[in-house]
């Protein structure tokens, strides 16, 4: 009996919309050895009814209400029980090729590249990059690598920093050496922690520009409440879980910065504040977990200190005020 070698975890909350279309594109995958598992996320709309009824070959877990997607995806994981690990945002569309360029290119690989990222493709436009794997900034900021950008660039394999989490294939070995999503992050950074955290274990990652998916994603712009308070919590939680204190001293300004930057950019200053008041209560697990972390790293601090950008990713504070005042 041939052993499943990949287990496909996709977390879903009110995605009737998007079901056909992702499970049909896995049906036809050009690669067969896996098995398909959907974490409901305390679905209201139906969904989970939708998949026992249209999709029985789905493993399906329902969750009575949402816990986020670190804490569903990391469900799936524990109830892999194989080689590898796809995890794949339920708004997408596979290609035909997707999952075995991914399985090819991560058995072609040594046994520290952890992960492997896929070319995401925006769906609306599908001759430019959403998503080539994601880098992080001294500044805390997280940005994807080529978004927006002509597809047509983006057609070699390349080390990045850190692997998107909407469509990229793990060992599960690594998932049992690094540990798995900190659910504390709730949503936004999660896999960019994780990412940073097996990179100061010693593991690296891979895009592969033959494994295409499409990608909606969220509209451009759109800044909510609860953007802003989990976004400033997590990129503070995610620089000061993994960052050496030798390092957090020699970039302290491109840090500070970065928090001033955001602060500003959103406009949004109370739900700013509210986002550091959320950092500072995580301020006990911060210390417990650092410390855990920091004992196991691998990595050189100058090749981490290599490893993050010194650019800001984002358009500059004078880039933003000339744009305000010129005339229309």
């Amino acid at each position: 009996m041939k052993t499943t070698k990949v287990t496909v975890v996709i977390p879903i909350w009110n995605s009737q919309t998007w079901l056909v279309g992702c499970l049909e594109g896995l049906r036809q995958q050009s690669y067969q050895n896996f098995r398909m598992l959907l974490i409901d996320n305390g679905s209201t709309d139906n969904s989970a009814e939708f998949i026992e009824r249209y999709y029985p070959q789905v493993t399906l877990i329902r969750l009575p209400t949402n816990l986020g997607f670190a804490a569903a995806v990391n469900i799936g994981i524990q109830h892999s029980q194989t080689d590898y690990i796809a995890l794949l945002n339920i708004d997408t569309l596979p290609h035909h090729g997707w999952l075995a360029a991914l399985v090819n290119r991560i058995e072609n690989s040594p046994s520290n590249v952890g992960a492997i990222s896929s070319k995401m493709l925006l769906m609306t436009d599908p001759t430019r990059i959403d998503d080539a794997g994601d880098r992080l900034s001294w500044y805390g900021s997280a940005t994807k690598r080529g978004h927006g950008h002509v597809a047509i660039d983006y057609t070699n394999t390349a080390e990045i920093f850190s692997p998107c989490a909407g469509a990229a294939l793990y060992r599960q070995a690594f998932f049992e050496h690094v540990g798995l999503f900190d659910e504390r992050f709730g949503s936004y950074l999660e896999d960019v922690d994780l990412g940073l955290r097996g990179r100061l274990y010693g593991y690296r990652y891979l895009y592969e520009p033959s494994a295409q998916i499409l990608h909606h994603g969220h509209s451009a712009g759109v800044v909510g409440g609860r953007y802003i308070r989990l976004m400033t919590r997590n990129r503070l939680l995610t620089m000061l879980k993994n960052i050496p204190t030798q390092l957090l001293f020699r970039h302290g300004w491109h840090l500070l910065y970065g928090q001033l930057y955001f602060f500003l950019v959103y406009k949004r200053p109370l739900d700013s504040l509210y986002g550091y008041g959320l950092f500072l209560a995580q301020l006990p697990h911060l210390w417990q977990t650092r410390r855990t972390i920091l004992t196991e790293r691998s990595i050189p601090l100058e090749q981490l200190d290599r490893l993050l950008s010194t650019k800001l990713g984002e358009p500059s504070l004078r880039e933003i005020v000339r744009q305000k005042i010129a005339p229309r």
